[in-house]
């Protein structure tokens, strides 16, 4: 069983930056793809990002391409989503899931793909 836990979400101002973090306890880290989803007040959660097992592969959203940046550090257990020139509607909660996998595929932007999810965090951006 693999617990996954996110923090480092706040409060930002339209421009600013917050980094994200993914901590994962329990099973092999380096055995899982990791991935960031958020979700909108009425809404079903949706893709952001995704990295590879190694951290050498990242996929983003088009929404998301050049602002915000995901990382690993596979000694540490842990996974970090920089967001730089954030928006309003960067406003959702964030969640940090994870899929234990051989190879990433086209299901890495499907929800239910994952295995493991966090409780999420809050972003809030104001105009």
């Amino acid at each position: 069983q693999v617990e996954v836990v996110e923090s480092g979400g706040g409060l930002a101002q339209t421009g600013g930056s917050l980094t994200l973090s993914c901590a994962a306890s329990g099973g092999t880290f380096s055995d899982y793809a990791i991935a960031w989803f958020r979700q909108f007040p009425g809404k079903e959660r949706e893709y952001v990002c995704a990295i590879s097992k190694s951290g050498g592969t990242t996929y983003y959203d088009d929404s998301v391409t050049g602002r915000f940046t995901i990382s690993r550090d596979n000694t540490k257990r842990l996974a970090n989503l920089r967001m730089n020139d954030l928006k309003p509607e960067d406003t959702a909660r964030y969640y940090c899931a994870m899929k234990k996998t051989r190879t990433m595929t086209t299901d890495l932007e499907i929800a239910a793909w994952y295995d493991y999810w966090g409780q999420g965090t809050q972003v809030t951006v104001s105009s």
